[in-house]
Order: C-alpha cells, then sequence, then structure tokens
C-alpha cells in the first residue's frame, strides 16, 4: 500500500478523541513545570549576583574581571531561555500539527520493517532537530564564546566536529539504536533485562575503547614532555599508589581557552589528559594539586561508582519501558495510529523526564559529594592545600565561573559544588592537619 499522508480533518478528529488524554497531560505538565522550575532557579541566580568576589578570590578575580564573569553569566542564562523556548515550542508544534504520525506513515511506506524503519524514523527525527540546532550552536560558539574571548574554533574545525559527530551517531549509535529496537521487538517479556545486559556491555566497550579510537577524531593527544612536571607527576603516583600509564595532554587550545583535566578509560586503556591551557596557566605545584584531585576520583572508586549507578539507572528505565510500550494510551497522546516500538520510545522518554530528572537530582548530589572526596585526598596527599585552592581559584577566573550561585540553581544543576564552598572545605581540613 503506498503512502497516505492524513488529512488535517483525520489529525483535528484524533485530537478531539484524545484532548483529555492522561499521558497527554502529565507529559504537558512536566514540560511545563520543569521550564518554570528552571526560569525561576536561573533568575534567583541572577539575583544573587554581587558586585565584588566573595573574600579570598580577589587576587584572581579583578574587578574588571569579575565583572566580566557577571556578564557572562547574563548573556549564557538568557541565551539559554531562548534555546529552551524554542525547544519546548519546536516539540509542541511537532506534537499537535501530527508530526509524529505524519514520518511514522512515512517511513511506513518505505517498507524496511520494525527494526530499520524505527532506526530511520528516530535518525530524521533528531536529524532534524539537530539541523534546527546548529544556529544556536554556531551562535553559542562564534559570538557568545568568542565575545568573551574563549573561542578559538574556526569555522572548519567547527564544520569537521559536526560532521565526524554524525557519522559516528551513524556507525556507532545507528547499530546500538537497532539492536535496543530489536530486543523489544522480538524478545517478548525478557527483552528489557536482555536489553540492558547488552547496554552494559556497550557502555563498557566505548568507555574501553573512546581513550584510543574516538576521542583522537577530536583532539590530538600527546605525552608530557620529560621535565619538573612529568617528574613531579610520577612522584606523585607512586605515593599515591596509582599505576599511572599516560599522561596525555590535549590540545583544547584549538577550540576554547578554557582549561580543564579529565580522567576516562579503564584498564590498560586508563589515562589522565590535561588541557595544554591548564599546563599554561598554572604551576608545578598547582598542576600537581589538580592531578592529585583526579587521582583522587579514581582511588576513592568514584568513576566506578558513577558508572554503576547510571548503569542502575539505565536498567530501571528500560524495565518502565518495557512496561509502557503495550499501553495504548501512550500513542493516543500523540496521535500514532498504529503503534509501534520505535514510536513508544520516542513517547516514553518524555513520559520519564520527570522520574529522570529527579535520578539527575541525586546522581548530582552524589557528584558533589565526590569532589569534595577528591579534594581532601588531593590536599592529603600533596600536603599542599594552598596549591590546590590557588589552582581552584585560578580554574574560576580562567573560566569565570559564577562565585555566588543560589543554593535552589546548585541543587538543580551542578555536579560540582560552588567553588568558594569547596574552598572553605579545604581551609577547615588544613586547619585539622595542622592541629594534629
Amino acid at each position: 500500500m503506498g503512502y497516505e499522508r492524513p488529512t488535517g480533518t483525520d489529525i483535528v478528529k484524533r485530537k478531539a478523541v484524545n484532548s483529555m488524554n492522561l499521558i497527554g497531560i502529565i507529559i504537558l505538565v512536566a514540560l511545563t513545570a520543569n521550564l518554570l522550575l528552571n526560569v525561576l532557579a536561573e533568575v534567583l541566580n541572577l539575583r544573587r549576583q554581587t558586585n565584588r568576589p566573595p573574600a579570598g578570590f580577589e587576587g584572581v578575580y579583578p574587578p574588571e574581571k569579575y565583572h566580566q564573569s557577571q556578564v557572562y553569566l547574563k548573556t549564557r542564562t538568557r541565551f539559554g531561555w531562548v534555546t529552551t523556548a524554542f525547544d519546548l515550542a519546536l516539540l509542541l508544534l511537532f506534537w499537535f500539527a501530527g508530526g509524529f504520525e505524519y514520518f511514522d506513515q512515512l517511513v511506513r511506506s518505505w517498507s524496511f520493517g520494525p527494526v530499520l524503519g524505527g532506526t530511520i524514523y528516530i535518525g530524521i527525527l533528531l536529524g532534524i532537530k539537530s539541523l534546527l540546532d546548529q544556529p544556536f550552536s554556531l551562535y553559542s560558539t562564534f559570538v557568545i564564546e568568542a565575545r568573551f574571548g574563549f573561542n578559538t574554533a574556526t569555522p572548519a574545525t567547527f564544520a569537521s566536529d559536526r560532521v565526524k559527530g554524525l557519522l559516528l551517531a551513524v556507525v556507532i549509535g545507528g547499530p546500538a539504536l537497532a539492536g535496543v529496537l530489536a530486543f523489544f521487538e522480538y524478545a517478548g517479556n525478557n527483552a528489557w533485562w536482555l536489553c540492558w545486559l547488552a547496554v552494559t556491555v556497550f557502555i563498557l566497550g566505548l568507555q574501553y575503547i573512546a581513550p584510543t579510537w574516538i576521542m583522537p577524531l577530536f583532539n590530538k593527544f600527546e605525552q608530557l614532555e620529560e621535565g619538573q612536571l612529568k617528574e613531579s607527576i610520577l612522584a606523585l603516583a607512586k605515593q599515591a599508589a596509582y599505576p599511572l600509564n599516560n599522561v596525555l595532554v590535549m590540545d583544547g587550545s584549538r577550540r576554547s581557552r578554557k582549561s580543564n583535566a579529565f580522567f576516562t578509560g579503564f584498564g590498560k586503556n586508563k589515562r589522565i589528559a590535561l588541557f595544554d591551557t591548564l599546563i599554561a596557566q598554572h604551576t608545578v605545584s598547582e598542576m600537581i594539586a589538580v592531578l592529585a584531585h583526579e587521582i583522587g576520583h579514581f582511588k576513592r572508586h568514584h568513576i566506578k561508582q558513577m558508572m554503576i549507578a547510571s548503569i542502575l539507572q539505565m536498567g530501571l528505565m528500560l524495565l518502565l519501558l518495557s512496561l509502557c510500550l503495550s499501553y495504548q494510551g501512550l500513542y493516543d497522546a500523540f496521535y500514532i495510529t498504529r503503534p509501534s516500538v520505535y514510536t513508544g520510545i520516542l513517547f516514553f522518554a518524555l513520559l520519564f523526564s520527570p522520574l529522570d530528572f529527579c535520578m539527575g537530582l541525586v546522581l548530582h548530589s552524589l557528584s558533589r559529594r565526590n569532589e569534595y572526596e577528591a579534594d581532601r585526598f588531593a590536599v592529603a596527599v600533596t600536603g599542599d592545600p594552598a596549591a590546590t585552592m590557588t589552582a581552584l581559584k585560578k580554574l574560576a577566573a580562567d573560566n569565570l565561573t559564577n562565585l555566588t550561585p543560589h543554593p535552589m540553581y546548585v541543587f538543580l544543576n551542578y555536579s560540582h559544588p560552588p567553588m568558594p564552598e569547596r574552598i572553605m572545605a579545604i581551609q577547615k581540613q588544613a586547619q585539622k592537619q595542622a592541629a594534629n
């Protein structure tokens, strides 16, 4: 049978039938509540701005730079309101115009089957969304970040990143999505836990190959050159009983002047990567403090902890998905005439968002606790709280970090504690060590 586009009358009739659909109402209320909650937190965050930096930050945050950080916060927040409003308006317009049904009928007319057809269907919608988001990404990178002196990416680099990301989505994301669809299409009641096992293996596999095969597609990683910094790092690793194989320098300056360091991978492929901008802006003792913090995450099992939490969250989501896929009301809410696994997954993602939001708050809280613990480890193993505090202060100033976030905004969004609170915790630890 050839493709028949639903008429406006058909869609209106479905809307009338489903106007009081409970699932649709729940999703609309959740989307609205999430928007209002985040806007409230952001307004409170802006109102909490001060004319002067907190005590102890004056040396790294001169008045003109601190004022710049305040303007940066306002600019990013207001830009966020625009992008959020656009995303919500786009979703609602697509939803109530019958867009999900339109593309479902279109893809079904190609007769690819439920797995390949479903992968194409989701790919088309994600591709359209990504394409519509590009003007915002361009503005963010080449206007906002450039205005505040951060952006160093060229248009060629920006375009290359997008093309590589698209290819990875097709080569890796496409088969992964097809696998999920196949489990729920053919595995019956066992689908959710079989899919959970497969997704877990897939995630762990990505963690293993990403440092070697994926990350180098976007950045250059070079061994840290011989010298005082490398010698100090090796001495630190030995002192902390950390099996250090690779300390790499990443060309972060290729895209931004912001600085960072991170731990990635596991097994033989685990490594610590330092942004070249970080090395350029910090002394050896400060770099050692930053590195000790990253080692602290490993020694205190934070990486494993967060990975396990994410896997458990995935399992719960897949279990709930299996329970919702057979519920007709989920499809009625979006005017779908022929239920399918692939449309059900999309709609469930919206229905699941309130629970996902709540679980995210728990993970954020756990992450903030881990950051304090990694700071304590860094101070204990280096015996140099001053270097740790100076390194954190410099990171805050170099990245124009907001030093006075509202507690509500921190609770909703921060995976790291506010910088002044981290400094205060280190000072207390140093006082205790001195007293002992």
